[in-house]
């Protein structure tokens, strides 16, 4: 991103609403996420979590409102801006019957990242992986397939990570290395939103939190002001897998 877009906000959504032909999923849905913020997003099994991370990583379309990525209108910018998030769903995007090694190279070379080699080295052995670079994705277990869906994610340096259940399938050695990743030393010029059920997780980690419920953001709170009397009596409210 370059210093205009790090003047506005690094993620901007207004009246956001995706219906899938029945009651919106997502409806009329506002949200900013600011740089060097990390924005936790707690919601029950269906609240539209995984369609507002589709929607803003431009992998579904959304059926009305505005959305800002760095100043930049996604639905007018939508390819360039790809170039800039980095996204990790609950599908890996990853070729079975190739490699891990061959995987990255193909993500390396279509985000144009520079010193592509030295880069999958670099992330492969951030994420634990590097010894299972030349292994076909089909042949590890899901939970590897998980580590290398992270490095793909973040191999071209995005200044937006957008992280659904990034927990799931990971073991705590890879838990550590995502909340290492997470807190880096380079996140002040990224921006992320990470969807969770892990309230702990969520509360360690997110410099924001928010419930999603009937489409809408219903609570948000910065974590220094955070009160937990009212952000448990929302969460009870709004998520029925309440502490877990």
């Amino acid at each position: 991103m370059n210093a205009s877009a790090q003047e506005a906000p690094a993620i901007l959504v207004q009246g956001l609403t995706r219906s899938f032909g029945g009651p919106p999923v997502l409806h009329d849905l506002d949200l900013r996420v600011d740089w060097g913020e990390i924005f936790v997003l707690f919601g029950a099994n269906g609240s539209g979590k995984t369609t507002l991370i589709r929607s803003l990583a431009t992998l579904a379309r959304f059926d009305s409102g505005l959305v800002q990525i760095g100043g930049k209108d996604l639905r007018t910018n939508a390819v360039s801006l790809r170039r800039s998030i980095g996204v990790l769903t609950h599908q890996t995007f990853l070729y079975d019957d190739l490699t891990a090694y061959e995987n990255l190279r193909f993500y390396g070379r279509m985000f144009r990242v520079p010193e592509l080699e030295a880069r999958i080295r670099n992330v492969a052995e951030r994420m634990g992986v590097h010894r299972l670079l030349h292994k076909r994705v089909r042949t590890l277990s899901h939970g590897m397939q998980k580590r290398i869906s992270l490095a793909r994610a973040v191999l071209h340096d995005p200044p937006i990570l957008l992280l659904d259940e990034p927990e799931t399938g990971l073991d705590q050695e890879a838990l550590g290395l995502l909340d290492g990743l997470l807190a880096g030393e380079d996140r002040a010029r990224r921006a992320t939103i990470m969807t969770t059920h892990n309230l702990d997780r969520g509360l360690a980690l997110g410099d924001r939190v928010a419930i999603l419920a009937d489409g809408r953001i219903a609570y948000q709170q910065s974590r220094d002001s955070l009160d937990m009397e009212g952000f448990r009596g929302a969460y009870a409210r709004h998520l029925s897998e309440v502490g877990t």
